[in-house]
């Protein structure tokens, strides 16, 4: 669903990413770990389509993000590390403007709004603004935007910073049910206990760079740690 070739970006002199190459297939989570400033961000920004590669490919359900950006982005749900929407707005209008957008009609958006509400226990707070809102909720009505059209491929940009345990763990059960339905998942997360808990796959990014990829196990060879290590144990192992 996911295929990154070589994808190099730069700013000014500055190499935020190095050839990174990346696939992640359907029915997949690759989580992407590493060090404040290693790209992580801005390798989820540039396969959105908000930062433009300085080299490389990006294609997305075989489309390429550069020369079809479209029809690539039509298969994106995109989750930031902040969740900022214009604060004169409802929630239920900016799911409805979301919805529009992705060319989600308005009976099945009438459908599938409530619905998605109910996810997080939100309905009844939907008609109040933005600026109303708890960061956590803030982010809550990101998640359900980013299901709300039924993609393909969710970016996931540190997911569970600001939510409630039991919220967070709603949030892990739809990101494992979206994949479990054969979609594909590209999440960065610093919180290394949620990517060892469901991740298939996962990436170390240091200095633009991916350091090392695969399963848990796989990662533990590497490393040459037992069978009962961490993820965390694993991960200052290798970087």
């Amino acid at each position: 669903m996911l295929k990154i070739q070589n994808l190099t970006k730069k700013f000014g002199n500055k190499i935020a990413l190095n050839k990174v190459n990346l696939e992640v297939a359907p029915g997949e989570i690759f989580c992407l770990i590493g060090p404040n400033g290693a790209g992580k961000s801005t390798l989820v920004k540039t396969v959105a389509g908000l930062l433009r590669p300085s080299s490389g490919q990006i294609s997305v359900g075989g489309f390429d993000s550069v020369a079809g950006p479209e029809k690539s982005k039509s298969l994106i749900g995109y989750i930031p590390d902040e969740p900022t929407v214009w604060s004169a707005i409802t929630g239920a209008e900016f799911l409805q403007i979301v919805g529009a957008l992705y060319g989600v009609g308005p009976k099945e958006r009438a459908e599938r709004i409530p619905n998605l509400l109910s996810l997080f226990g939100l309905n009844g707070i939907e008609q109040d603004y933005f600026e109303d809102y708890s960061r956590g909720n803030k982010q809550k009505f990101s998640i359900l935007a980013a299901l709300l059209h039924r993609p393909k491929l969710l970016l996931v940009d540190e997911p569970i910073v600001g939510l409630d345990p039991t919220s967070a763990e709603i949030a892990k059960t739809q990101f494992v049910e979206f994949a479990k339905n054969g979609g594909s998942v590209l999440m960065v997360t610093h919180t290394l206990s949620v990517a060892q808990a469901i991740a298939g796959r996962v990436g170390f990014l240091e200095d633009g760079e991916l350091k090392a990829t695969g399963s848990i196990g796989e990662l533990r060879v590497k490393a040459g740690l037992p069978e009962n290590s961490t993820l965390e144990e694993i991960y200052k192992k290798l970087l």
